[in-house]
């Protein structure tokens, strides 16, 4: 190919099309067009090969929103010596790249500080509405002068700084793909899900950036991230963080109890037979074995009753009248405390908010009805909240000194999120308390030691 020719690339649903050239990295041929097409996700490596071949181009690919210059006024940004060496790091890695940091470690100022820094349109991806208005109201704080967007839950409306839930962008990114220079990709977890990492592939964003306490996934998909965002280039531990009293020491503690006499009864009739079925279909016990479970219980139907007996048993372990009492002896134990308790499932979330009059939150819980819960617990009306799975992320929660598991599963994603609800810094630099309450003679035994496993890595 002659030096001079002249190829030219434009953007298109998602992807980079590329003419006047026969071959070039990170691109095939679509055979609808007889075109090279590339992932959006490669445009800044396909410029560079251009670059540094010396092939002139013609580059009808970005059509970024326009964004006055971008300076945070009228507030003093102080930031730690941890979040500087992040964005140091960041900048380094060629302004690619994943941050790993607790809850309450500040990744969100951290985010603030790049974006001003990046000075070009921006996109923020998050996974729940709440994260949306959450991070709006951020971002609206520090850059005055500027309209923050929102793109989910009905609205669309976007500006140089836009705010995004996952679902959303999974749908418009084809459309909205060429239109931002910087993307962040806020609890980064997500983004390697099947549908979701389509987003990181049709973005053309040279700058990424990708925000999570919680970076390795049980599935492996995070092995994903260097491609979609870029390496790890900023990682500090809990333990690490409060050494520096820069967030609350912790405090791990379980409290062990027995299965009411009926219950335990059930309990070992229901569980035998998951392990009788199991041994019948000639399927090991572990996690493997019962992955494997579940993907043959469509068809089988000693897979179908193994799985039923195992969620008998594991109800009556999670909810047992024993950790009832346990609860009430810990709450009673200490009076005056802000305490979470957090709950496998809705129902004994329901159980404990009537037995104890505790005000709760689920996922069916309406706006109003959070933002009065949180509100209360915030400023004191409320001492004690109870909660299921809704508060492990995208809800900013207020400072709390205790939690108090009362069921959940043994991932080790949820074990941190829960633990990072109480990591916010203590008057008198107080330890945070985290207690287990497990049904001993269980299998919640095994569950609460995959948990602290978590530990090992924070």
């Amino acid at each position: 190919m002659s030096i001079n020719t002249k190829v030219n690339l434009y953007y298109d649903k998602g992807s980079i099309v590329i003419s006047g050239i026969n071959q070039i990295p990170y691109s095939l041929i679509d055979p609808r067009t007889n075109q090279l097409r590339a992932q959006a996700l490669h445009y800044q490596d396909i410029i560079t090969y251009l670059q540094n071949s010396g092939i002139q181009y013609n580059n009808n690919v970005m059509d970024l929103i326009p964004l006055p210059n971008l300076k945070i006024e009228n507030i003093r940004l102080s930031l730690r010596s941890y979040q500087k060496k992040a964005i140091e790091n960041w900048i380094t890695a060629g302004k690619k790249g994943c941050i790993i940091l607790p809850t309450g470690s500040g990744k969100t100022i951290i985010a603030i500080k790049l974006i001003e820094m990046v000075n070009s349109s921006t996109l923020i991806v998050v996974p729940t509405l709440d994260l949306m208005e959450q991070w709006t109201k951020f971002l609206s704080k520090y850059f005055q002068k500027i309209e923050i967007g929102n793109i989910g839950g009905g609205i669309s409306n976007i500006t140089g700084i836009t705010v995004c839930t996952y679902d959303s962008a999974f749908i418009r990114s084809a459309f909205i793909g060429n239109k931002f220079a910087f993307v962040i990709f806020d609890e980064l977890h997500h983004l390697a899900a099947p549908g979701y990492r389509t987003i990181a592939e049709q973005f053309i964003s040279p700058y990424r950036l990708g925000l999570t306490a919680t970076y390795e996934r049980e599935d492996n998909l995070h092995l994903d991230f260097p491609r979609l965002v870029g390496g790890i280039v900023y990682q500090s531990s809990v333990n690490e963080l409060a050494k520096d009293k820069h967030i609350a020491s912790f405090i791990i503690e379980k409290r062990y109890v027995k299965l009411l006499p009926e219950e335990e009864i059930e309990y070992h009739k229901n569980y035998d037979q998951y392990l009788s079925y199991l041994q019948q279909l000639g399927i090991r016990y572990g996690q493997i074995g019962f992955q494997k479970l579940i993907m043959i219980s469509g068809k089988n139907q000693y897979a179908r009753n193994a799985l039923l007996a195992r969620n008998k048993a594991l109800d009556i372990a999670l909810n047992s009248e024993s950790k009832i009492e346990e609860l009430r002896k810990i709450l009673i134990e200490n009076p005056h405390m802000k305490t979470i308790i957090f709950t496998q499932h809705n129902k004994l979330v329901y159980l404990i908010s009537n037995k104890f009059l505790i005000p709760f939150i689920t996922h069916k819980s309406s706006k109003q009805e959070r933002e009065d819960a949180l509100n209360g617990f915030r400023d004191g009306r409320y001492l004690v909240l109870v909660t299921s799975k809704v508060l492990d992320e995208g809800v900013d929660v207020p400072d709390a000194e205790i939690g108090i598991i009362v069921s959940g599963t043994g991932s080790k994603r949820e074990f941190i999120q829960r633990l990072g609800r109480l990591l916010r810094t203590k008057p008198n630099n107080k330890n945070a308390k985290l207690i287990e309450i497990i049904s001993s003679g269980t299998s919640e035994i095994n569950t609460s030691i995959r948990r602290k496993q978590a530990l090992k890595n924070i």
